[in-house]
């Protein structure tokens, strides 16, 4: 509950947020790099850069290029490995407080099932993303657009964790509410839309790609509009909660979201170039649900009048 009366708690299955501002994977790094910046204690959770169970040395560079409107990036899911990361950064990140959403990456089923299995014995995760839409790395998507693979994924990590379990989908995909489905029948607690849209950036001169990887992920405000499609779609599919993810920056486009059908929100791109952006969205968050005549957040959630 906040100083204003209005009540910002939510759930995300088994999982409970004392307010619903995220802050994105691969976007907020370890958190630590942003502790001058933003007061972490705020936040509803954090999400640290995805880890997988090797280390991974990423893509070619360049890794990112700016866009009209957003950023392409094709980071390759540069990391240090599961342990590296449970033994510098864990122990960081569950003393600030707030929910430690782990997000996690595999080649194959079993390296999911068998990260998520390791994640369990470690202290301070509240819940755990499977990354299942990675469009940077070889098979990165392959289980968010084959429904059997995704249900094969969720239910192998279901059953080897008792964490809140949030499965993160692409939009590339032509039925997302399909996949969305699949996920959720396989145990997932929650849904995230979306990850990043395929595209690229061109240099017409030398007539080379500027990523290293050709291919990247768009991120940033250009793919809004997508990122609401999306969250309305997969709430009108599943019957758990939706945490929606796209070019979220200011407090309306919070609050859009929240009416479309999410539960929670994702800051993410914004962090690079406004990295305030979570603080000031949650000073204003009150005041906007209260301006609805609520005192809720959760009456709010998923209120889109539609004519039909």
């Amino acid at each position: 509950m906040t100083s204003s009366g209005v009540d910002l708690r939510v759930e995300l299955g088994r999982l409970r947020l004392e307010n619903p501002i995220l802050v994105a994977s691969g976007t907020f790094g370890y958190a630590r790099e942003m502790q001058g910046l933003v007061d972490l204690r705020r936040l509803g959770g954090i999400l640290p850069k995805t880890i997988t169970q090797e280390p991974r040395a990423g893509n070619a560079p360049w890794r990112t290029v700016e866009t009209t409107g957003g950023m392409l990036n094709s980071i390759g899911l540069d990391n240090d490995g599961i342990e590296a990361f449970i033994a510098h950064h864990m122990p960081y990140l569950a003393g600030i407080g707030v929910p430690i959403i782990v997000s996690i990456a595999g080649r194959t089923s079993n390296e999911f099932v068998a990260l998520a299995t390791r994640l369990e014995e470690v202290a301070g995760v509240a819940a755990i993303e499977l990354n299942l839409s990675c469009p940077n790395v070889s098979h990165g998507v392959d289980y968010g657009t084959d429904p059997r693979l995704c249900h094969e994924v969720v239910a192998g990590c279901r059953r080897a964790s008792t964490r809140p379990l949030l499965a993160k989908l692409t939009p590339n995909v032509a039925q997302l509410a399909t996949i969305a489905s699949a996920a959720a029948e396989g145990g997932a607690d929650a849904i995230s839309v979306i990850n990043t849209c395929l595209g690229m950036a061109v240099d017409w001169r030398k007539r080379r790609p500027l990523l290293g990887n050709v291919l990247g992920g768009l991120s940033g405000p250009a793919i809004k509009p997508i990122a609401l499609r999306c969250v309305y779609q997969v709430a009108q599919a599943v019957q758990i909660p939706v945490v929606g993810i796209g070019g979220i920056a200011t407090i309306d486009d919070c609050m859009e979201f929240f009416v479309a059908g999410a539960s929670a929100v994702q800051i993410g791109t914004a962090n690079f170039y406004r990295p305030t952006a979570s603080m000031e969205i949650l000073d204003a968050l009150p005041e906007a649900v209260a301006s609805l005549g609520a005192s809720r957040l959760t009456d709010v959630i998923g209120t889109l009048a539609v004519k039909r």
